[in-house]
């Protein structure tokens, strides 16, 4: 990443994992030596059962907390859904929106995706919009067409909103949970293209503020190399930030 430009995050995604004792040993082992990355952003997105005791515990320090999903109607007849007031009232700071897993799961749309991205920032809680293609997309030569798609569905959404009020994903779906992992070249060569389209579709100020994070089986032995990247600003992590250890090495590489 440019030295001295936008401002590092390291983010863990817990997915479907710990309890709330296990997030509350996790938390209280994490806020102290999150206390000395002054450099970093550092985010943890729990399960709702834990989003309480996560942003209790770490509302007078730097760690955001966020939630991995909600849906952009504030109330209503949506069993079984959350909504930005809900997460507002706990303390919750950021939101995963579109996460792959969402998209190819739960079959979320890229309209729904950007909804939700737009209620977020409108509610002043920070999304981070996941990006990335298949397999089947990046070996059939699509991955462009998928990924370009997902990020101007968002950006027709968002309207004014400025590059410091989101943060953009991307992640190779392929890549998740799966050992492989993108290439730093990869990755930079993607998100160096995200950030160009970025700057077309609205223009230098929102593409050289926005954070571009890389997600994908990252790990404290390939940190390093990716956050050596240009374009790389941090990185979404999902089963390397389950250990307060193991996160806390990737943060300490983005601090460098």
């Amino acid at each position: 990443m440019t030295e001295g430009a936008r401002r590092p995050m390291m983010a863990a995604n817990w997915k479907m994992n710990k309890t709330i004792t296990e997030a509350e040993r996790y938390m209280a082992a994490l806020l102290p030596r999150a206390a000395n990355s002054g450099g970093v952003d550092v985010a943890v997105f729990t399960p709702f059962t834990c989003l309480g005791v996560a942003a209790r515990m770490a509302e007078n320090s730097e760690v955001l907390v966020g939630a991995q999903n909600f849906y952009f109607e504030d109330s209503g007849a949506f069993t079984g859904e959350v909504s930005a007031p809900l997460l507002l009232d706990i303390g919750v700071d950021a939101v995963v929106v579109g996460h792959s897993e969402r998209r190819e799961v739960f079959g979320e749309t890229d309209e729904v995706v950007a909804k939700k991205a737009k209620r977020a920032v409108d509610a002043g809680m920070l999304p981070v919009i996941c990006v990335g293609e298949t397999k089947e997309e990046r070996d059939s030569g699509g991955m462009w067409d998928k990924v370009s798609g997902q990020i101007k569905a968002v950006m027709d959404e968002l309207g004014d909103a400025d590059g410091n009020s989101v943060v953009f994903a991307y992640e190779p779906i392929w890549a998740i949970g799966t050992g492989d992992t993108a290439s730093p070249e990869d990755a930079q060569e993607a998100i160096e293209q995200i950030r160009g389209l970025l700057r077309e579709t609205r223009d230098d100020a929102f593409a050289d503020s926005v954070r571009i994070l890389y997600g994908g089986s990252v790990k404290p032995d390939n940190i390093a190399e990716i956050m050596a990247q240009e374009d790389v600003d941090g990185g979404l992590v999902g089963g390397a930030s389950l250990e307060v250890e193991s996160f806390e090495k990737l943060i300490e590489a983005a601090d460098k």
